[in-house]
């Protein structure tokens, strides 16, 4: 649709463009507005980074390097590798090159950016395949190692979970299961996708009423999470359902992790977490969630049927895809039958019942 007052397409295209500059504009005034009124402090860098094909990589880092007095460092595209734990570099996938220039001085701020992007302007004539835009921001040395931190938001996932870091606010809906984490160094704030086909694998055993009938003293279900990480599945699972929760990890951190973040949520009287794996010694469960990576899976495949009851149920994750066929063989193998799959991207879930048979099938 053409805008209103607007015949050409080719000027509504130019209309847009001009405000997309316009507004970007107004930004890096912003950025500069902000030093001149010292509000950024003398630990505060401006960032400029463009992202790019590689073939542009040497020639934006050299525009860049002529303004850029706190350096340039190229990130390389990248690809998931030995079942996502390796990241390699990918040309055909895009690179960012990002520079750093003191944030104490609005006019040498002004000028960096008019520069770099006066000169990336020239090098996008030459059609040197993808050159972005270039984006600006500040950076606080003092905020470097939490900075991760700014891009971490509330999260739904599935119907009714929500996973809400503790600095950030929710507005609840009446169905919401807000789950408030603070992963510190441990793994798991939804965000991964493995983590996110667990809690949508957690909600769905809810909706079959499997976390309220089960083996533990209140008569719901019993949960083992096996590499707990934070306690985001656990905790899920609680505020589901679920009666007793246990989580077992091999880093002491996430032990920890987890015995807060029960806290945080106010059911830490349910949740039980060591240092350690399968077997537990505290089966069995009426439902397990092992969120590890295809090899660990394999490899503990029959104790994991160990820990559950007869009909129990188990769901497998952290599976790169080029792994899933493997995995349904050793699970298979260990006694279990696959009920149903769930992928995103490159990760596959299994959701898995255990055989009422004594034996592997």
């Amino acid at each position: 649709m053409i805008e209103a007052g607007v015949a050409n397409p080719a000027v509504a295209d130019r209309a847009v463009a001009d405000r997309a500059v316009a507004d970007r504009a107004v930004a890096d005034r912003a950025v500069a507005d902000r030093a001149s009124d010292g509000l950024v402090g003398d630990d505060a860098w401006l960032e400029m980074a463009v992202t790019c094909d590689p073939e542009a990589v040497e020639a934006i880092s050299e525009i860049l390097s002529r303004v850029a007095t706190g350096g340039v460092s190229v990130e390389p595209g990248f690809r998931l590798t030995d079942e996502g734990l390796r990241a390699v570099t990918d040309p055909s996938r895009p690179a960012t090159v990002r520079a750093y220039v003191p944030a104490r001085d609005a006019r040498a701020i002004r000028e960096a950016i008019a520069v770099a992007d006066r000169a990336l302007g020239h090098l996008q004539a030459f059609g040197l395949r993808e050159i972005g835009e270039l984006t600006t921001s500040v950076v606080h040395e003092s905020d470097w190692a939490t900075a991760w931190r700014r891009h971490v938001r509330v999260m739904r996932i599935g119907r009714r979970i929500v996973i809400r870091p503790t600095w950030r606010r929710h507005r609840r809906m009446p169905e919401d299961v807000v789950i408030a984490m603070d992963p510190g160094m441990a793994f798991g704030t939804g965000l991964h996708p493995t983590t996110r086909l667990c809690l949508a694998g957690i909600e769905r055993w809810a909706d079959e009423g499997l976390l309220e009938r089960g083996s533990a003293r209140d008569g719901r279900a019993r949960l083992l999470d096996v590499g707990c990480g934070s306690g985001v599945l656990a905790i899920a699972a609680g505020l589901l359902g679920a009666g007793e929760l246990v989580g077992v990890d091999t880093d002491p951190i996430a032990v920890d992790a987890t015995l807060a973040n029960a806290r945080r949520n106010r059911i830490a009287r349910r949740v039980h977490a060591w240092v350690g794996s399968v077997p537990t010694g505290a089966g069995p469960f009426d439902v397990v969630a092992a969120n590890l990576v295809a090899s660990v899976l394999i490899a503990i495949a029959p104790e994991l049927r160990g820990e559950l009851r007869p009909g129990g149920r188990l769901l497998a994750s952290g599976i790169f895809v080029d792994r899933e066929d493997d995995v349904r063989s050793a699970l298979g193998a260990a006694g279990f039958s696959i009920v149903r799959r769930d992928a995103e991207g490159d990760w596959v879930a299994l959701d898995a019942e255990r055989s009422h048979s004594e034996g592997p099938a």
